[in-house]
């Protein structure tokens, strides 16, 4: 049999496999994801579709998936990541200067912890064990720790149990103390049909204009950061109002954790739960940094203790905003400080990495 030039197209039957793999990518993704929505878990589409495909991958199945299908994706996360920047969440910002500041101390501290712990026992490389310990979105991490290098799968695995674990202990106990009463997720979008043209139009050009202008300048992770700005300057003067609809959101969520879980194949049962035992620490280190963060800063807020807590605990957005909302806790607050948080990493952890975690060595003294 003769071997393929280097270089030269594929022949039919491995571009058909390739093909048919990711067809089941993504069909056994939407089946995780659609799971997880069902038994109410956090990011159920993104959490569902990694565990659905990373069991998949681990049972020896070949799965896929394509470059030109993730790109859209993470910029439609993008784009949503900056819709959240509304002209009265910001008119609010000048009241926020101190838990804001502490906000930056806190993600520098549990960066750093994290980063030593997950050098020293989980024996992460140095890009992993950054994007790891950066309590940033598990999409942000996962995105911008894979195009600088990173091990996505271990980054996925950390963050997920991460968010897994605070969005199953914070909520019990709020239910000890304040009688908080678990309610029905809200939607992270709208309708695909309730958005107006000039909406779609608007938001589209975000995510194209930023995806691709961020990656012209060079930019990391440009496919999320460029829409992000773009999407949170468009709402923050008021040219649009709209987020992406939730069925997109749902889609992307799906392609990413599908293509994480895509990435599993020959890795060890052994691996997994190492790293899971791993992050139940690196959770209880955050989980306990809350705490002291939202007692030191609870007379500088210009809210109650608990809306610091939900804006300091490491879960995710979307589910530290519902807790917020079913509390009549201030959920503006809370949700700001998140968006803020995976801003400042999702912005500022790359090119912090490049300085200092990659700096090079000093050379002796002569």
């Amino acid at each position: 049999m003769t071997a393929a030039l280097p270089g030269a197209p594929a022949p039919p039957e491995t571009r058909a496999r390739r093909i048919a793999a990711a067809v089941l990518t993504l069909a056994l993704g939407a089946l995780g994801g659609w799971l997880a929505t069902l038994v109410h878990l956090p990011l159920p589409w993104m959490i569902g579709a990694m565990v659905a495909t990373t069991i998949a991958s681990l049972s020896g199945i070949r799965l896929f998936v394509y470059r030109w299908v993730r790109g859209p994706n993470v910029a439609v996360l993008g784009v949503m990541l900056g819709s959240s920047f509304t002209p009265a969440v910001a008119a609010r910002f000048g009241d926020w200067i101190a838990t804001i500041a502490g906000l930056a101390v806190y993600v520098a501290l549990v960066t750093a912890i994290l980063y030593w712990y997950f050098r020293r026992f989980g024996h992460f490389d140095r890009v992993t064990a950054f994007f790891a310990a950066s309590p940033g979105g598990l999409n942000e991490m996962v995105i911008v720790g894979r195009e600088l290098g990173g091990d996505d799968r271990l980054i996925a695995l950390v963050h997920g149990a991460r968010i897994l674990m605070v969005v199953m202990t914070i909520p019990v106990g709020f239910m000890l103390f304040l009688d908080y009463s678990p309610a029905a997720r809200p939607p992270m979008g709208g309708g695909l049909f309730e958005i107006s043209p000039r909406e779609a139009l608007i938001l589209g050009g975000c995510a194209l204009a930023g995806a691709f202008g961020a990656r012209a300048i060079g930019f990391p992770a440009a496919f999320v950061t460029g829409p992000m700005f773009l999407s949170a300057f468009a709402h923050l003067v008021g040219w649009s109002e709209a987020r992406p609809p939730e069925i997109l959101i749902a889609v992307a969520q799906v392609v990413i954790g599908s293509g994480v879980g895509a990435r599993f194949s020959g890795v060890k049962l052994y691996t997994i739960a190492r790293v899971l035992l791993l992050s139940l620490g690196s959770t209880a280190v955050m989980v306990s940094l809350t705490a002291v963060f939202a007692l030191v800063l609870r007379r500088a807020a210009d809210t109650g203790i608990e809306a610091v807590v939900l804006a300091y605990a490491p879960g995710g957005l979307a589910e530290m905003s519902l807790v917020a909302l079913a509390l009549a806790i201030d959920s503006a607050f809370v949700a700001s400080h998140h968006v803020l948080r995976i801003v400042m990493i999702v912005i500022v952890a790359p090119a912090l990495f490049r300085r200092v975690v990659l700096r090079p060595p000093r050379p002796p003294a002569p």
